[in-house]
C-alpha cells in the first residue's frame, strides 16, 4: 500500500479506501463484509469510508463491529451526514441539529469515540451555510472529529465552505465526487478549486459501479451475481449498460494486458494518476476483490497509455461540470 495526504492537511491516508456503501448491511452477509474488511487490513489500507445512511446505520455498526480490534489510532474511519435517517421533518439535511445528533448516533454504531473525517454528504439548499459549518465546527472543537470534508458540492460551494471553515478554524480537507475514466465531471471546475484551497478527492465509483471491470460484455446480460444483475442495486449501472460503452471498455484490455493489468486495475491507475486526488475508494462482495484492487497502487501510466485510453473512452465519457448536482442514474 502507498499512502498520500489528504490534501495539503497533515492527515495521511491509504491511497485506496476501503468503502461500505450498498455491501455492508445489504448486498453480502456479515461474515462476508467481515472478510472484506479483514483483506483490506492485510492488504495495507487503513481508511474506511461509511455514511449513516448506508443501510440506515447498518453499515457503520457492521464496520464498527469488523474495526473493533484493530489499534485505533492506526486506522482512519470517515462517514458522513446529510440524508434522511428517520421520519421527522429534522431527521435529515444540514442542521445544527441533525449534524449534532448525527455525529453521537455515528461514533455509536462505530464503536469510536471519533472519526477523522466527518463529510456533508451533500449541499443543503435549505439550511445556512453559516449555520451548517459552525455546526461542524462544534464537532471539530468537541473532538468527535478531527477533520471535514464535504461529497458532491459543486466549485463554488466548496469555495463557500472553505472559506467559512477559515474563519471557524476547522481545515475542510477533502471533497468526496465520483470520478471515474468514464464520469470526469470534477476536471473542470472542482479539481482546479481544490488545488487552490488544498483540499484532496477522495472519489467514490473509480470502476463506474463494476463496469471498468470489463465484467460486462456488449450483447450479453449481466453476470450472475453482479451488481448489474442485482434487481436492487442494478439500477446504479443500467446508464453504461448499452453496447457502444462496453465495447470500448473490451478495447482497454490490450492496453492493461501489456502492462500486466486487468482492466480494473487499469482503470484504478487512471484514477491515481490525476495528482489531485488523495485516495480512489473501492468496495468488494469477496476479500479476492480487495486483493486485486491492490495491484492498482504504484502503478504509474505514462502519457502515451493515459492519451490512449482517453481517446478510447472520450467518446463516451461524460466532462459536464454542471453533472457534479445532477441526478445521476449512472452511479
Amino acid at each position: 500500500m502507498e499512502f498520500r495526504h489528504l490534501g495539503r492537511s497533515g492527515l495521511v491516508i491509504s491511497e485506496l479506501v476501503y468503502g461500505n456503501w450498498i455491501t455492508h448491511g445489504g448486498q453480502v452477509e456479515e461474515d462476508a463484509a467481515v472478510a472484506c474488511v479483514n483483506a483490506a487490513l492485510d492488504a495495507g489500507i487503513t481508511t474506511f469510508d461509511t455514511a449513516d445512511v448506508y443501510a440506515q446505520g447498518a453499515a457503520e455498526e457492521v464496520l464498527g463491529r469488523a474495526l473493533k480490534d484493530q489499534r485505533r489510532d492506526g486506522l482512519e474511519i470517515f462517514t458522513k451526514v446529510y440524508w434522511p435517517m428517520g421520519p421527522g421533518k429534522n431527521d435529515r439535511g444540514l442542521s445544527a441539529k441533525h449534524i449534532k445528533e448525527s455525529i453521537d448516533n455515528s461514533l455509536q454504531r462505530l464503536q469510536t469515540d471519533r472519526v477523522e473525517l466527518y463529510q456533508a454528504h451533500r449541499w443543503d439548499v435549505e439550511t445556512p451555510l453559516e449555520e451548517t459549518m459552525q455546526a461542524f465546527a462544534d464537532v471539530v472543537h468537541a473532538g468527535k472529529a478531527h477533520y471535514i470534508g464535504v461529497s458532491e458540492w459543486t466549485a463554488d460551494q466548496i469555495r463557500a465552505g472553505a472559506e467559512l471553515a477559515k474563519e471557524l478554524k476547522i481545515q475542510l480537507v477533502s471533497s468526496q465526487p465520483q470520478y471515474s475514466a468514464l464520469w470526469r465531471v470534477i476536471e473542470a471546475e472542482v479539481v482546479p478549486a481544490s488545488e487552490e484551497l488544498g483540499i484532496g478527492q477522495i472519489v467514490w465509483s473509480p470502476l463506474a459501479g463494476g463496469i471498468l471491470s470489463g465484467k460486462y460484455k456488449p450483447g450479453q446480460a449481466a453476470p450472475a451475481g453482479s451488481r448489474g444483475a442485482d434487481p436492487k442495486f442494478g439500477r446504479f449501472v443500467e446508464g453504461w449498460m448499452n453496447d457502444d460503452v462496453l465495447e470500448r471498455v473490451q478495447q482497454l484490455g490490450p492496453i492493461a494486458e501489456e502492462l500486466g493489468l486487468t482492466i480494473a486495475q487499469l482503470s484504478l491507475a487512471w484514477v491515481l494518476q490525476n495528482s489531485n486526488v488523495s485516495a480512489a475508494i473501492i468496495g468488494a462482495t469477496r476479500p479476492e476483490q480487495v486483493a486485486e484492487n491492490v495491484k492498482a497502487v504504484g502503478v504509474e501510466l505514462d502519457d502515451e497509455v493515459m492519451e490512449k485510453i482517453n481517446k478510447l473512452l472520450e467518446p463516451v465519457s461524460v466532462t459536464d461540470p454542471k453533472e457534479t448536482t445532477a441526478p445521476n442514474p449512472r452511479a
